[in-house]
């Protein structure tokens, strides 16, 4: 019973921390002062309460990360189709085989983006599956793009990560009876190039040519 009551507890807290729990609180010993006193007026262990804040964290950012990833495709969609007269289309809207979310269809600059969206400033990590990293390797229209949203969900930014990046962080299998199928990668800023460089030729004027471009909203 103690055990529910502190992860219903946790889960609606609210607590600033337990966005980046998985980097602030990497064991017991870390736990912050709230979530000691709460596990104690539980009768909780230390143990136990970093197992449950671990599994709290891993519910509330998975649907997070759902959420906003829904969102920031959908604005980028529109975004692109305002700002090019290229056919662009959500082609993960019906289907995640893929390897990508978007398909910008021009004929001399094609693009299939893969879309990881945000509404954090000052620290961008993102979730890569081996079908997303094995699509990038052999697919040259393949392009990360990291669409930066504001708290009312409006696009703030556009950024792009090149694949040469992404291929020298991802993991290697190092055995023939082990095979990885997701990674997170924490992206430096020297690492983020602002808008999208290979769609330039296409963009027009206007702000969502300029958000393509790099600039930043507001």
């Amino acid at each position: 019973m103690g055990a529910r009551i502190f992860r219903a507890a946790l889960a609606s807290s609210g607590a600033p921390w337990l966005q980046d729990a998985d980097v602030l609180v990497r064991g017991p010993e870390e736990l912050p002062e709230d979530a000691l006193r709460a596990a104690a007026a539980l009768r909780i262990t230390e143990g136990e309460a970093y197992e449950l804040v671990s599994a709290v964290w891993g519910k509330v950012n998975a649907e997070a990360r759902a959420l906003i990833g829904n969102v920031g495709e959908l604005a980028l969609v529109k975004l692109l189709t305002e700002a090019t007269d290229a056919h662009v289309e959500h082609v993960a809207a019906y289907s995640d085989a893929f390897g990508y979310d978007i398909a910008v269809h021009a004929r001399r600059y094609p693009l299939h983006i893969e879309a990881k969206s945000t509404v954090r400033r000052g620290r961008l990590a993102f979730y890569l599956s081996r079908h997303e990293y094995e699509t990038m390797r052999r697919d040259p229209a393949w392009q990360l793009v990291v669409v930066q949203l504001t708290q009312d969900h409006e696009i703030a930014a556009v950024a792009s990560v090149a694949a040469q990046w992404i291929s020298a962080q991802a993991p290697q299998d190092t055995g023939p009876f082990g095979r990885w199928e997701a990674c997170r990668l924490d992206v430096p800023p020297d690492a983020v190039v602002p808008g999208i460089p290979r769609l330039v030729p296409l963009l027009g004027a206007g702000r969502a040519g300029s958000l393509l471009r790099g600039a930043v909203s507001g």
